[in-house]
């Protein structure tokens, strides 16, 4: 991937595209091959490695802790920054850095438009509002390459606007994001290029425009979505 770059993977029901979330993430082992990010090999590295390197990810299905506060999910991903871990810094054995964490965490939640729902209960609120909280606590953990599965399923359409605008930002700033998504249309007036996926091969790679016209795409996937 590119710096700066929103990168889409598509494909039918089926074809990879989690599993390839899952190898790359450090949640499913790798049998074969090797996954390089910046530089250096990291299919032996757990989901927390991986994101101390800055490779950090969303998860299709919401997966909050739903009594504890918007803040304190959010600081879960920014625990993943400091030097004592979740456990030490949840203790409060390093007063200092909880407060600095909570500082980036209250940052993240009011990037994405939840600074005002800081102390609500995170399963109180829409599902909406849950994946933007899941995208602030993968922001906290300061990622370089941010990995989405499918987040914008389940919003309406003002939601995935403001989703939209969000990313849109991110990557100005210089933060590569990969997704998964179903959503095409949200998919092609976002990203800035898209990988096709069917039987776990890739069929086509390039600009949105041009996968839209591929005719094994359109046979594989697009010409089945209404």
């Amino acid at each position: 991937m590119r710096v700066g770059e929103i990168l889409a993977v598509i494909g039918p029901n089926g074809a990879g595209k989690s599993t390839l979330f899952n190898l790359i993430s450090g949640v499913l082992p790798v049998t074969d091959g090797t996954i390089t990010f910046l530089g250096q090999p990291i299919e032996r590295l757990s989901g927390r490695d991986a994101a101390r390197l800055g490779l950090v990810r969303t998860f299709q299905h919401v997966n909050l802790l739903a009594d504890l506060s918007v803040l304190e999910n959010v600081a879960l991903g920014a625990h993943l920054r400091g030097g004592k871990g979740v456990i030490a810094a949840s203790l409060r054995l390093d007063r200092a850095e909880e407060a600095r964490l909570l500082a980036e965490a209250t940052r993240q939640a009011a990037r994405v438009g939840l600074g005002d729902r800081l102390h609500d209960a995170a399963g109180a609120l829409p599902l909406g509002s849950q994946r933007l909280i899941e995208i602030a606590r993968a922001l906290a953990a300061d990622p370089v390459l941010l990995l989405l599965d499918e987040p914008a399923a389940g919003l309406r359409h003002r939601e995935k606007q403001a989703l939209a605008a969000l990313l849109g930002e991110l990557r100005a700033a210089g933060m590569s994001i990969l997704l998964v998504e179903h959503d095409m249309d949200f998919v092609m007036k976002l990203v800035d290029r898209v990988v096709v996926l069917n039987f776990g091969q890739k069929i086509a790679e390039g600009a949105p425009c041009a996968v839209q016209s591929n005719p094994a795409v359109i046979d594989a996937y697009l010409g089945g979505v209404a």
